[in-house]
C-alpha cells in the first residue's frame, strides 16, 4: 500500500520525510521519493526499490528545504521505474498520490489534446497536469484543488505542494486514509499515525471526501463540495505501535474500511490497469497444462478458495477440486499427473492447509499459495506464490485477507480463462474494468448502507438463531456471513445452498428466525426469490442483500432490504463481503463481545 507523508516544518525535512516512510514500510511498495521547496523552487529525490536506496541518492545529493512530501509507491499503472515514482511534478505543482484514478485514460487524453507533455506513465501524472493547468488558467491554489477533484474518480488520497505557495501543503481524501498531525509551529500529513508518531500525538483524520489545506500552524478542511468544515482532533495513544485503530472502536472495523486500499493494490499486483488486462507474468502456473485444480484452505480461506472454485469452472472451464484441509490431508485424494494444487492462507502457516501442501508436493504436483506473509512457511515450499497485499490483519474475524483472496483468485481465473482459451479478449476487458471499479465502489457502499446496518443489527442482536442463504458465488458467502456472525457474536448461525432450504432447514423458519438472503439480480435470481417466497410463508423474517435491480423486481415483505449497486458477476462476491462483514460487526458491537479477539479463538491455527 502507498504511503504519504508531508511536513510544513521549521527544520530540514528530507531527512524527517524519510524517517516518516520507514514507518510506513509494513504497508508495502517498490520505489520512492521525496520533494521540496527551497527559495521558490521545487527540487526532489527519487529512486527505485527500497528506501535505502533513497538513502543513499540524498547522502550523494543532499534536499533542503523545510516544506516537503514524501511517497512510498506501490506500482499500479507503468512499471516501478524513478520516473514514475513519486513525487510527480508538473509547470510548479508536486503531487503525491495513494489509490487508483479510474478516469486517468480520458482525461490523460483531454490533456494531451490541449497539449499537455506527460513525463510518466502514471495515473497520479494527470492530477498533476490538472492541477497546473487550472492554475496557469489563474486559479488560486484552493479553486484548483477543488476543480481538480471534482473531475477525478476513483479512490485516492493526494499531498500536494505549489512552488508559488512555500508554506502550504493541499491534502485530499477519497477513500484511503489521511491524517493531519498537530505541532508547535509545525503541521504534519500522513497515510496514519504511525507516519506522525515522531513528530505529534495529536492527530485529526479526515472524513471520505474532505480535503485539506496545511499550514505552519493551522489547517483548514473542506468536505467535498468545498464548504468549510470542523473535525475533531484525538490524541493517538497507540502510535507508537506497528499498526493502530486509528479512529475506529475496533481494529476489525478498520480493516473493514482498509478494504478499498488494500484490495487495490492487490489487484495492481496482479492487473495492468493501463492496458486492461490481467499481467501476463501473473500467472506463474501454466494453466493450459491442466486437466484439473486441487484447492484447500481453512475457514474464511476455505469459503474464499469456494468463490474461487465456480470463477475457474466458469470462466476457465476448469475442474476444481476443494476441500477443507483438515479433510483434504485424510482422505487421500487420487492426484493425477496433470494437476496442480493451490492453497489459501493468511498466515502461510495454518497447520492443517500447510500438512495438505505438503502431501501434494510429495506427490509431485506443482504447488501455488495465496498468502498474505510472503516469507511464511506455505510460500517457502511453494513453487509459485500469489501474495495478498491486505498488509497486517489485527481482528480475528477475517476481513480485508477474505476480499484481497478474492480478488487474487479472480484474478487468477481471468489468466486461466485467457491461456485456456475459453475468455475473450473483450470478456477479459469488461472482467477488468469491473475489478478495477471495486475500490471506488467498497467506500460508495460503506458510506450508503452503514447506518441502515447499524440500526439493523440492533434489532439482529434480540435472536438466537440466523440463516443465511445464497445460490452460486453467494452461497459461499453465505457460509462466509454466519460464520462472521457466530465468531464475534456468539449467535448461533448457519449458511446453506438457498436450493438446500427445503431439504431441511426449512423445518426450522418461524417468526423468531431471521433469515438473510443474499441475492443480487444474477442468473440465480428468480430461483433465489422463490425461496424467499416459502420463508415468508412460514412467518420467517427476511433480511434481503440484493442490488437496485433486485430490490426492484420484489415485492416481499422484508425486514430490511440492504441496497447495492448493479455489478459485473466477477466482482460481485468481493462487493456483496462488506454487508455481510457489517452485520457481524454491528451486531457483535451491540452484544457488547470482544470483537476483535473473540472466546476461544485464534488469528492463526497453527496446530491440529
Amino acid at each position: 500500500m502507498c504511503g504519504i507523508v508531508g511536513i510544513v516544518g521549521n527544520r530540514e525535512v528530507a531527512p524527517l520525510l524519510v524517517d516518516a516512510l520507514k514507518r510506513l514500510e509494513y504497508r508495502g511498495y517498490d520505489s520512492a521519493g521525496v520533494a521540496t521547496i527551497r527559495d521558490g523552487k521545487l527540487d526532489r529525490r527519487r529512486a527505485e526499490g527500497k528506501l535505502s536506496n533513497l538513502d543513499r541518492r540524498l547522502a550523494e545529493e543532499p534536499l533542503a528545504g523545510q516544506v516537503g512530501i514524501g511517497h512510498t509507491r506501490w506500482a499500479t499503472h507503468g512499471a516501478p521505474t524513478e520516473a514514475n515514482a513519486h513525487p510527480h511534478f508538473c509547470r510548479g505543482v508536486a503531487v503525491v498520490h495513494n489509490g487508483i484514478i479510474e478516469n486517468f485514460a480520458p482525461l490523460r487524453a483531454e490533456l494531451i489534446a490541449k497539449g499537455a507533455v506527460f513525463q510518466s506513465q502514471t495515473d497520479t501524472e494527470v492530477v498533476a497536469q490538472l492541477l497546473s493547468a487550472y492554475r496557469e488558467q489563474g486559479l488560486a491554489p484552493r479553486e484548483a484543488m477543488q476543480k481538480t477533484l471534482s473531475q477525478l474518480e476513483g479512490a485516492y488520497a493526494l499531498a500536494v505542494l505549489f512552488e508559488d505557495q512555500p508554506d502550504m501543503i493541499l491534502g485530499a481524501r477519497s477513500g484511503p486514509p489521511l491524517a493531519v498531525g498537530h505541532g508547535e509551529g509545525e503541521m504534519f500529513l500522513g497515510s496514519d499515525a504511525i507516519a506522525l508518531a515522531p513528530f505529534t500525538d495529536e492527530i485529526t483524520y479526515l472524513d471520505d471526501g474532505d480535503w485539506a489545506v496545511i499550514s505552519h500552524n493551522s489547517v483548514e478542511i473542506y468536505d467535498h463540495s468545498g464548504k468549510p468544515v470542523e473535525r475533531a482532533s484525538q490524541i493517538s495513544r497507540d502510535a507508537a505501535y506497528v499498526v493502530d485503530k486509528g479512529n475506529h472502536r475496533h481494529f476489525m472495523e478498520k480493516e473493514i474500511y482498509e478494504q478499498a486500499e488494500v484490495v487495490s493494490h492487490t489487484l495492481s499486483h496482479y492487473i495492468d490497469f493501463a492496458e486492461g488486462r490481467v499481467k501476463a507474468d501473473a500467472a506463474q502456473i501454466d494453466f493450459a497444462a491442466l486437466d484439473r485444480l486441487a484447492m484447500s484452505a481453512c475457514g474464511t480461506a476455505y469459503y474464499a478458495g469456494l468463490i474461487g472454485k465456480y470463477w475457474f469452472e466458469r470462466v476457465a472451464r476448469l475442474p476444481v477440486e476443494i476441500d477443507v484441509a483438515s479433510e483434504f490431508r485424510y482422505r487421500e485424494m487420487p492426484l493425477p499427473g496433470r494437476m496442480a494444487a493451490l492453497f489459501i492462507s493468511q498466515s502461510g502457516e495454518t497447520a492443517d492447509t500447510l500438512a495438505s501442501l505438503r502431501y501434494c508436493r510429495d506427490s509431485g504436483l506443482t504447488i501455488g499459495t495465496v498468502v498474505n506473509v510472503r516469507g511464511s512457511t506455505m510460500a517457502r515450499e511453494s513453487d509459485a506464490v500469489f501474495p495478498t497485499l491486505a498488509g497486517p490483519e489485527i481482528g480475528v474475524a477475517s476481513t480485508k485477507a477474505f476480499t484481497c483472496q478474492l480478488s487474487v483468485l479472480a484474478a487468477l481465473a481471468l489468466i486461466a480463462g485467457r491461456t485456456r482459451g475459453t475468455l475473450s479478449a473483450e470478456e477479459e476487458a469488461r472482467s477488468v474494468q469491473a475489478l478495477v471499479e471495486v475500490p471506488r465502489l467498497f467506500n460508495e457502499i460503506l458510506t450508503a448502507i452503514q447506518p441502515q446496518i447499524e440500526t439493523l443489527s440492533r434489532e439482529l442482536s434480540r435472536f438466537k438463531d440466523v440463516l443465511y442463504l445464497g445460490r452460486g458465488t453467494n452461497f459461499p458467502l453465505a457460509l462466509e456471513g454466519a460464520l462472521k456472525l457466530k465468531e464475534i457474536s456468539y449467535i448461533h448461525a448457519e449458511g446453506y445452498a438457498a436450493g438446500e432450504l427445503k431439504h431441511g432447514p426449512i423445518a426450522l423458519i418461524d417468526e423468531t428466525m431471521p433469515v438473510i438472503v443474499i441475492a443480487p439480480h444474477d442468473r440465480y435470481y428468480e430461483k433465489t426469490v422463490s425461496n424467499m417466497q416459502e420463508v415468508a410463508a412460514r412467518g420467517g423474517q427476511i433480511i434481503l442483500i440484493t442490488d437496485e435491480k433486485g430490490a426492484a423486481a420484489t415485492t416481499l415483505d422484508t425486514m430490511a432490504t440492504i441496497v447495492l449497486p448493479v455489478v459485473n458477476e466477477i466482482v460481485a462476491p468481493i462487493l456483496f463481503a462488506l454487508p455481510v462483514q457489517l452485520i457481524a460487526y454491528h451486531t457483535a458491537v451491540f452484544m457488547g463481545t470482544d470483537v476483535d479477539q473473540p472466546r476461544n479463538l485464534a488469528k492463526s491455527v497453527t496446530v491440529e
